[in-house]
């Protein structure tokens, strides 16, 4: 059936009235000859069309059902499908000449072009051409029967006395014969198709033990390429080089060299990059080769395009292979060389033209410069060159001064499929020196963005850049003898990440955790503007440099507490950027939202005692929830205020996780902060276990960092029922002091300090240690905060906390403004300008906007804290979790049920984690209506939340008054008890061991890295997963992190400095049934992409192939996408390891799927002709 291009349609085209016929007519130079058909499929006829365009021929191409949507069909001026649909597999239809005869002889043409594979070489097929009465472009059928057999060849070598490899006189059919060959001549020896090339059907064989395998595999391949299996044997040369001679043939018994190509560096003997000429090679070696090929040539009585190929020695000394009598796929670089091209030599000689006619006679033939090919490719480097297959959803191409490029299947939307050869383009550089081509090709191949396949471009780019290549040294296995040539930086791919983010949340929704509903405004954040004392606006284009952080990097931790105790007014710490949004916004502010304002806040803020910033929950919730590394926050925002300290909150033994690590884990994490920019480390233990906190106190002291050791306060400190009292906590100070902590913190977790006691504390401390600096954290939930921070400041403390006014309050910190009021033109006055507060509170009070889904919704100050005494962060969570657990509505019992849980825990301090703890069991006894006594009589039966046993057992740490017996037994049952400290029984952190794996994983791991993964491993795991799925999404303005844009507007991401993605949101497809997904179509930088979505909404009927459990030793996998051409077990046959089951091909490369263990098969679920996916279940092996 006819198929017309889109090309011929178009009246600049093929029509019988088209520009480019009359333009063709207009310029005839084969008169007698006006039509070709190409026999092949991809890159090579388009080659070939344009060429024969070019000599004012109409072109037809031919192409299989598989192949209906190739680029071939499209530049052809007609096409014809080969066959009926089913009738032929996808190569079968390719070597299908008679069918492919019959459509040159309907559609009027002339010659038909072989190109390269399929039929190229196929003698029958060139007589068949000839005998249909038209030209076959290429040798005489008889010389391709006397050179496509490499027997043959090397007959003729041996009558045109050019030297050879020792091998096999004749085509070697039994394995028997390879047998006797390799007992007379020895190993290596190397197995090759007879009829064929390219790398199908070759085997290196080095020991005997392989010898019959790679005799089968050869057969086998060479048959379903060439469709003949036979082989021959020759001895292995070792790292010899691949140096070929470009041949032109007329039909007058002329024959000329076009030079030489180094072929050397090749994988499976497939070649990957060539060059020409060769670099290195002597005069006389290359002398020598050219004048053998020519000899050959003549010996042959060669026609046409040819190639001559040689194998030289590491003493120079060169051996003729064989004669391919085609064109090869690296012709171009000899055409860049030359200037001739050879397709339209090939074509003029077939049609009768004499070399020198084509004044192509030997003098004239010269070469300039240097020229490289390098073949792009599907292929995954970093999986053994497996293919891939799927849609290419975006191709960009490179070009420019000296570059070409070749392509096929290589567009936006292409579908890659199993059935053919991988490669997508070649792409070829040309330049006057070897190290000018090489620049250029690297330069080239980076300019490419291929996206939805992975290619081999990560690969070309380390080959090209390994100090062999760059010395042209190259040898025929050095690719295989190279393993760090796999060490591969690959593109990051973020546009298009991003874009699968964004489509996601087109279809979806947002997927952050937690997030109910909309932003309330989507806006743009309008930042504030500074003015002095005279109104006139501050030059911010550089961070302030002036701030209390100077005396930390100056002089020492030491000298800055002495610095603050001096200092005559009150600090405020500022809690905006954690404690604040941790406690009103579930910890869900993202970096970027700091970042844009912190450059403002440098200068606003320079004289606060520090900006907390980081540490304690805002760790773990970066990579969990905002899909951020906190590492990455910390360097931006240290490079963005260099002047005001930070603080971090140490949970002591625990580091920043919820349970104990080992001390080492808890040494490298300070050292990691403190060297990226953190300074004040307030630490703290949940049970103010002071053998828990000395660990994080003398890891900061070691790192250089300024040690805040902090008291946790509980409760009501004036209630006399209560133990916390002013007794305790001195003692505990007196137990920080001693450790050397340069800070003493106080920590009001719930903000249960009423003023009065703050007096009481802060004044006793004050007078049994005058020269201790205090610094006073609080939470505003009673409504009593700033009343409490002003007492405390007139009572002697040197630092309290404050958060902007529209982030403050309730569960968040105290309001700075109304702190700054209090102390205003007093002694105490923290001396920071409130026009400046004011102007950066304007910028929150948008940015809250845009979190109000994580908002809970809390109306005003809760006085009953005092009785639960929830802290100020988890209370937000708690109302959150149970709204989640179904228990929204029964929020007072949950309250009530906190303070029987703290109860019968033996009224601990809370906070992170064992509020948590409390909060846990609280939420247990609620859904099993449960009460105190409830809990007390059943205990041993009770499955107890996991934090809740892991407390008992003494995880984390040992509470002030001892475990509640006999609760803490009848809950643990047989589990272990711990009496001390638990870091005392872990083994250190393996971090040289973590690293190895993490690499091996991941590839490149930094040490920040490592102290994430020490923190919290499984979440780090998922981080990375999420990253290799989507990216960095910090660079994405919030709006559209949490938001679907609008269809039609357009809004900037800025990748990195100078990188700005212009996007806009065109539609959102229908529902496919069959497979679940839509497709999102955006606008990026003005070219429209689509990425394919699953939608979770949608029910389908899912009709896709198993899919192998990678965590079923049992189920084995398709290691890659492609068919199975051979099955070697059926249910009930017995496996030994390594055993083969079945084989598969894909892209013509055959792989034996193996065995992974000994058992008996069940459940094989394929057969021959199954097309795989990648990772589809073949069968079960019973162990």
């Amino acid at each position: 059936m006819a198929e017309v291009s889109e090309e011929s349609r178009d009246p600049r085209h093929g029509g019988p009235n088209s520009v480019h016929r009359r333009l063709r007519e207009n310029s005839v130079v084969m008169p007698k000859v006006q039509k070709i058909l190409v026999a092949n499929r991809g890159e090579i006829p388009i080659r070939i069309f344009r060429t024969a365009h070019e000599l004012s021929l109409q072109t037809i191409a031919v192409y299989s059902h598989e192949d209906r949507l190739g680029m071939h069909r499209q530049k052809a001026d007609e096409a014809y499908v080969i066959g009926k649909r089913g009738q032929y597999r996808p190569v079968e239809a390719y070597l299908a000449g008679d069918e492919i005869i019959k459509i040159a002889l309907a559609h009027g043409a002339n010659l038909i072009h072989p190109g390269y594979g399929f039929l190229s070489e196929n003698a029958g097929f060139a007589k068949a051409v000839e005998d249909a009465g038209l030209i076959f472009v290429g040798p005489r059928p008889e010389t391709i029967e006397s050179l496509g057999d490499k027997v043959s060849a090397r007959r003729l070598a041996f009558k045109a006395d050019v030297p050879t490899v020792p091998g096999t006189e004749d085509p070697v059919e039994k394995f028997e014969d390879v047998r006797t060959f390799t007992d007379k001549h020895g190993f290596p020896v190397i197995i090759k198709a007879a009829f064929g090339g390219g790398g199908r059907g070759m085997r290196v064989v080095r020991e005997g033990d392989d010898l019959k395998d790679a005799f089968d595999r050869a057969t086998s391949e060479a048959k379903n390429a060439f469709g003949n299996g036979t082989v021959f044997v020759e001895r292995f040369l070792d790292r010899p080089k691949h140096i070929e001679v470009q041949l032109l043939g007329d039909n007058y018994g002329n024959i000329v060299h076009l030079y030489e190509r180094d072929c050397s560096v090749q994988r499976r003997h497939q070649k990957v990059v060539e060059l020409a000429p060769a670099k290195d090679l002597p005069q006389e070696t290359r002398d020598a080769i050219l004048s053998d090929a020519v000899k050959l040539a003549k010996t042959a009585n060669y026609r046409n395009a040819g190639t001559a190929e040689f194998l030289v020695d590491q003493q120079n000394r060169h051996y003729f292979i064989e004669i391919n009598p085609r064109i090869q796929v690296e012709h171009t670089i000899t055409e860049e060389i030359t200037g001739i091209d050879i397709v339209a030599a090939q074509i003029q000689i077939a049609a009768g033209a004499s070399l020198e006619q084509l004044e192509l006679t030997q003098d004239r033939i010269s070469i300039r410069g240097f020229a490289f090919q390098c073949r792009i490719t599907t292929e995954d480097p970093a999986e053994g060159f497996k293919p891939d297959t799927g849609k290419i959803e975006v191709y960009r191409s490179a070009g420019g001064n000296g570059v070409r490029l070749d392509g096929g299947n290589g567009f936006s939307g292409a579908i890659i499929t199993p059935f053919y050869d991988s490669m997508l383009v070649k792409c070829t550089c040309r330049g006057s020196t070897y190290e000018i081509v090489r620049r250029k090709m690297l330069r080239a191949l980076v300019e490419f963005r291929i996206r939805g396949v992975k290619t081999n471009i990560p690969f070309l780019l380390s080959l090209l850049a390994h100090p062999t290549f760059i010395e042209s040294k190259c040898w025929t296995t050095f690719i295989d003898d190279t393993p760090e040539l796999f060490q591969l930086l690959g593109s990051q791919n973020r546009a298009q990440k991003v874009l699968t983010y964004l489509g996601d949340l087109a279809v979806n929704g947002s997927q952050i955790a937690g997030q109910i509903g909309d932003s309330k405004f989507k806006g743009e954040v309008v930042l504030p503007e500074l003015k002095d004392a005279e109104g006139k606006p501050l030059d911010i284009s550089q961070p302030c440099t002036e701030g209390w952080r100077n005396i930390i990097v100056n002089e020492g931790p030491a000298a800055f507490a002495k610095a603050v105790r001096a200092n005559k007014g009150c600090l405020i710490m500022d809690t905006t950027w954690r404690d604040a949004h941790q406690s009103l916004l579930a910890t869900r502010v993202r970096t970027v939202d700091l970042l844009n304002i912190a450059r403002e806040t440098s200068y606003a803020y320079k004289n606060a005692w520090a900006l907390e910033c980081w540490g304690g929950a805002t760790f773990d919730v970066a990579m969990r929830f905002l899909h951020e590394d906190p590492w990455d926050r910390l360097k931006k925002m240290r490079a963005a205020v260099p002047n005001i300290p930070f603080q971090m909150l140490l949970r002591g033994a625990n580091g920043v996780a919820y349970s104990s690590l080992p001390d080492n884990a808890i040494t490298q994490f300070c050292e990691q902060a403190k060297k990226h920019g953190m300074d004040i480390f307030r630490v703290f233990d949940a049970l103010n276990d002071t053998d828990q906190l000395e660990v994080g106190v003398k890891a900061v002291i070691a790192a250089g960092g300024v040690a805040e050791g902090t008291v946790c306060f509980s409760g009501d400190m004036l209630n006399p029922a209560k133990k916390y009292n002013l007794e305790y906590y001195l003692k505990v100070v007196d137990k920080i002091v001693a450790m050397g902590a340069h800070i003493l913190g106080i920590k009001d977790m719930a903000g249960t300090l009423k003023p009065k006691a703050a007096r009481l504390l802060i004044g006793a401390v004050r007078e049994k240690y005058p020269d201790l600096p205090i610094h006073v954290h609080t939470h505003d939930s009673a409504g009593t905060g700033v009343a409490s921070m002003i007492a405390c400041a007139e009572s002697g403390a040197d630092a309290v906390d404050a958060a902007t006014d529209s982030m403050s309050g309730m569960t968040s910190q105290p309001s700075v403004g109304a702190i700054l009021a209090g102390l205003q033109d007093s002694p105490l006055d923290p001396g920071l300008d409130v026009h400046h507060i004011r102007a950066i509170d304007s910028y929150w009070a948008q940015v809250r906007l845009i979190y109000s889904p994580f908002e809970a919704h809390l109306t005003g100050p809760d006085p009953e804290v005092y009785e639960h005494e929830i802290p100020g962060g988890q209370l937000t969570n708690l109302i959150f979790q149970a709204s989640q657990l179904g228990l929204g509505q029964q929020w007072a019992e949950t309250k009530k049920a906190y303070e029987q849980a703290n109860d019968l825990l033996g009224d601990i301090v809370k906070v992170t984690p064992t509020s948590k703890v409390v909060g846990d069991l609280a939420q247990f006894m609620v859904s099993n209506k449960l009460d105190e006594q409830g809990v007390r009589d059943k205990a041993k039966e009770l499955d107890f939340p996991g934090s809740v046993l892991e407390f008992f057992e003494g995880l984390m740490g040992q509470p002030y008054g001892g475990f509640p017996e006999p609760l803490r037994s009848d809950a643990l049952r047989d589990r272990r008890k711990m009496d001390k400290r638990p870091g005392l029984y872990l083994e250190p952190f393996d971090f040289p061991k973590a690293k190895k794996e993490l690499t091996e994983k991941y590839g490149h791991i930094t040490d920040t890295d490592l102290a994430s993964y020490a923190m919290y491993p499984k979440v780090f795991e998922e981080y990375r997963k999420w990253i290799e799925q989507y990216g960095d999404l910090s660079v994405l303005p919030t709006k559209y992190f949490l938001n679907r844009p609008d269809v039609g507007e357009e809004f900037h991401v800025e990748l990195e400095k100078g990188k700005v993605l212009i996007l806009k949101l065109l539609a959102v497809g229908p529902l496919s049934e069959q497979t679940g997904q839509r497709e999102v179509f955006y606008e990026l930088n003005g070219e429209m992409r689509a990425v394919t979505v699953d939608d979770r909404k949608a029910a389908v009927e899912n009709k896709s192939r198993a899919k192998a459990d990678p965590g079923d030793s049992s189920q084995v996998p398709a290691p890659l996408s492609g068919v199975v051409v051979e099955t070697r077990v059926k249910d009930g046959s017995q496996v030994n390891k390594g055993d083969p089951i079945c084989v598969m091909s894909a892209m013509k490369m055959e792989m034996v799927v193996s065995a992974p263990h000994s058992g008996k098969i069940s459940s094989m679920v394929v057969q021959e002709g199954d097309s795989l996916d990648s990772q589809d279940l073949i069968c079960k092996i019973e162990k």
